[in-house]
């Protein structure tokens, strides 16, 4: 028994940051994020012996997290929240005029991106952000792969469009 709870706390270190990463992507919120993140390691919890391999563990936590995520925005009403520091680069002494700037240029975009419609949010999100291949992402989605390419196409149009009527 000890070396299956060494073996979960192991996976719980090395996909927790991940884990929260997507979750925020659908709850846009910190508070609902930590609570459907513990949903997603006690459902990883019970079920990690019926693990059938068939894909990456990775693959497989991050289904359950898209799950969970969903289910949860089901069954609470979904407000907009801030965002604030999602994406925020740890402030460094060196160059600090550059670093603000990429800082901003940061903010605005995650803003953009988290204000995108979920089928498109959770794809840009996953393949650049997570850095998994369309097939990744299908597979965790539960969507064909060219679906997957659609979705990424028109994700980033919308936010190539948003830049250009902001800028």
């Amino acid at each position: 028994m000890e070396s299956a709870e060494y073996e979960f706390e192991q996976l719980v270190e090395e996909y927790m940051t991940d884990v929260r990463k997507i979750i925020f992507v659908y709850v846009k919120n910190k508070q609902a994020m930590e609570d459907v993140a513990q949903e997603v390691f006690l459902s990883v919890y019970r079920n990690l012996n019926q693990f059938r391999r068939e894909s990456s563990i990775k693959s497989w936590i991050m289904k359950i997290a898209v799950n969970k995520s969903k289910d949860y925005l089901k069954s609470w009403h979904y407000r907009k929240v801030s965002l604030s520091g999602f994406f925020k680069e740890e402030p460094s002494r060196d160059d600090t005029e550059h670093k603000a700037i990429s800082n901003f240029q940061n903010q605005e975009l995650a803003e953009v991106i988290m204000n995108l419609p979920i089928k498109y949010r959770e794809i840009i999100i996953l393949y650049y952000y997570e850095d998994m291949d369309t097939a990744q992402i299908s597979d965790i989605l539960n969507v064909n792969v060219n679906t997957v390419k659609t979705r990424l196409i028109r994700g980033r149009e919308l936010i190539k469009r948003r830049f250009e009527f902001n800028g």
